[in-house]
């Protein structure tokens, strides 16, 4: 009897299983190298196919020390080329010519191989192919109706996050410590499981790295080296909502039914973000509109109508361009983290599709925030118009953002108008932010009273004032806001008249250019307490700024300016220090950095800190 099995009875233990029934007793067994060398790729790959592979061949060896086969490997490794085809049939072609070749019988559990076989009238035993994994998940007895995530590490105790939305609580769920063998085990029986149930699929495999989707669990499983341990990160939804069990719902269908809306759902992890825009897919699916997701990995708990689509080749973009011939009224993209996420989000809705986001962010303004640097500022009412944030599983605030041409708040000459978005409060209709290009930079400005202290764009204005003065005068200058619309500068006795200029002339001039009333006053006049709230051209300390470390930054002299690089942090406003003392305010270009032009008092500050070899840090505004 001559008998050459392929990879997938190899993988099964197949044969040393008809070894040990007796039914290839004395058998000449013939081992494709080509098989062989399917397993060592898979093995070196971490797949758990390849080592169950390789066990099965070291068990035929052992039979046949035994003289209970005779064991021969034939054939050629297949070529690295025939190795990436292998999906197209290039390895199954190569073990089918070497069962011809040796008058063998074709051991397989794999049906395409078999029919292939018998239309080339090749001998060919099929077998069943094995289910792995329980098929239910072992770690499914670690949850209950109240548990949203199941934490598992070798040799730590089994931790869950349990509660309701808002009120999750991490809590240990077992004493015993987790080992090695448990964890492989748990591992094994996911992957396992997810390949060879309907009902799942492996979302990512990487070395060190799987994700798999199973019914209504999300799993995903490290291992070393990615990782210092074996680890499981279960999660599964504990609530499924509808729109009406939100504030707001009548106003919201209102609003989404009207027309294509960009919409940003805002919120800290745990929130109930996804919860939420669940259920408004779900609502305008029932509202007549074509509704799709963009998800990696698919995780949104939706209506069998509505199709969740992932990256397709690993690209989101390839993914909207796909979406874009579907044509879909509504697409629900989650998660919007990076700076291409943002891209692909904003070009689909400029093509007119409507776009529901979901974005990680402490408040609503910080979710608006993050399209800043990414997409053009005068676009940004065009890409998002309403935002949401959801906290403890509600909605706490709701955001309509528009655009218009004004003189912003807090500003006074008519000449200062400019196209400014304004971010109103959706119940109140009450304007809440203002974004604008002020100085050439992106400033957030709220309007509360309460948060209007010591806001971004005091500081710039501070520091346009400073600009303008210091070009003016020639020793120390101090600046103290009074209101929006006036500010105090301290010079020096020496420089008072020259600021001040002839019958006022030359001071009139600076206020008309910033919109501002200025009061010039000598340092003797300055009260104690204006030292520690005006901004020093000096660079003294700024609020209590010099008490956060911030990171660490090396700048770049040009020949026209100087850049500070900040590729990790597109968008966001930021201070620049030295050695803990204030220096300026700036958002983070697209490009990734921050540009100040030489010459300006801003660079000057900043080259004459360079030179003193101070620490130059930045911080979050």
């Amino acid at each position: 009897m001559k008998i050459l099995p392929d990879t997938s009875a190899v993988v099964d233990g197949r044969v040393s299983e008809r070894v040990d029934d007796g039914s290839y007793e004395g058998a000449t067994i013939y081992v494709p190298e080509a098989v062989v060398g399917e397993l060592e790729s898979q093995a070196n790959d971490g797949r758990d196919t390849g080592w169950e592979g390789l066990s099965e061949l070291q068990r035929l060896a052992a039979y046949a020390d035994a003289d209970r086969i005779h064991l021969e490997y034939v054939g050629r490794r297949p070529s690295a080329q025939e190795q990436r085809a292998s999906g197209e049939g290039d390895v199954d072609a190569l073990i089918r010519d070497l069962a011809a070749d040796h008058g063998a019988t074709l051991l397989t559990s794999d049906a395409v191989q078999a029919e292939v076989a018998r239309a080339k009238q090749i001998d060919v035993d099929v077998v069943e192919a094995r289910v792995r994994g329980s098929g239910e998940l072992i770690i499914a007895d670690l949850f209950d109706d109240e548990t949203m995530s199941v934490h598992l590490k070798t040799g730590i105790r089994p931790k869950a996050k349990r509660g309701s939305l808002g009120e999750m609580h991490y809590e240990r769920i077992r004493e015993e410590v987790t080992d090695e063998g448990t964890m492989s085990e748990w591992a094994d029986d996911i992957v396992n499981s997810a390949r060879a149930s309907p009902e799942g699929f492996i979302e990512l495999d990487e070395p060190g790295m799987k994700i798999v989707q199973f019914r209504d669990f999300r799993i995903a499983v490290a291992h070393p080296p990615f990782s210092d341990g074996i680890e499981i990160t279960a999660v599964r939804p504990i609530a499924k909502t509808e729109l009406d069990d939100y504030e707001f719902a009548d106003e919201l269908r209102s609003r989404l039914r009207e027309r294509q809306r960009g919409v940003l759902i805002s919120g800290a992890p745990g929130a109930g973000k996804s919860t939420f825009a669940q259920a408004v897919a779900e609502f305008l699916n029932d509202s007549d509109y074509a509704v799709k997701t963009m998800e990696k990995p698919r995780d949104l708990q939706v209506g069998p109508e509505i199709t969740q689509y992932t990256a397709l080749d690993g690209q989101m973009e390839k993914t909207a361009d796909s979406l874009l011939l579907v044509r879909p009224d509504y697409t629900i993209y989650d998660e919007v983290r990076k700076t291409n996420d943002f891209s692909v989000f904003a070009d689909m809705r400029l093509a007119g599709v409507g776009m529901v986001g979901v974005v990680h962010a402490t408040r609503g303004i910080d979710a608006l925030q993050r399209l800043v640097g990414r997409v053009e500022l005068g676009m940004i009412p065009q890409v998002v118009d309403t935002v949401v944030y959801i906290e403890a599983g509600r909605v706490d605030t709701v955001y309509d953002v528009t655009t218009e041409v004004k003189v912003p708040e807090g500003l006074t000459a008519e000449d200062l108008a400019r196209p400014v978005i304004q971010v109103k409060d959706f119940e109140t209709g009450r304007p809440e932010y203002e974004i604008y290009t002020f100085n050439r930079q992106v400033v957030t400005v709220p309007l509360s009273d309460g948060e209007k202290t010591d806001s971004g764009v005091d500081r710039l204005a501070r520091q346009e004032i400073e600009r303008e003065i210091r070009s003016i005068a020639r020793g120390h200058v101090d600046v103290q806001l009074q209101g929006g619309n006036k500010a105090v500068v301290y010079v020096d006795d020496d420089d008072i008249s020259y600021v001040i200029g002839k019958g006022g002339g030359r001071i009139s001039d600076v206020e008309d250019r910033l919109g501002i009333d200025i009061d010039v006053r000598t340092h003797d006049e300055k009260p104690e307490s204006a030292s520690g709230a005006s901004g020093s051209s000096g660079g003294g300390g700024h609020g209590s700024g010099g008490s956060v470390e911030g990171e660490i930054v090396t700048p770049e002299v040009t020949s026209r300016h100087v850049v500070i690089r900040m590729d990790e942090h597109v968008g966001e406003t930021v201070e620049v220090r030295a050695d803990g003392d204030y220096l300026f305010t700036a958002t983070v270009g697209r490009g990734g950095d921050i540009q100040v032009s030489r010459g300006s008092a801003i660079a000057d500050e900043l080259e004459q800190a360079i030179d003193r070899k101070q620490r130059i840090t930045v911080v979050p505004a």
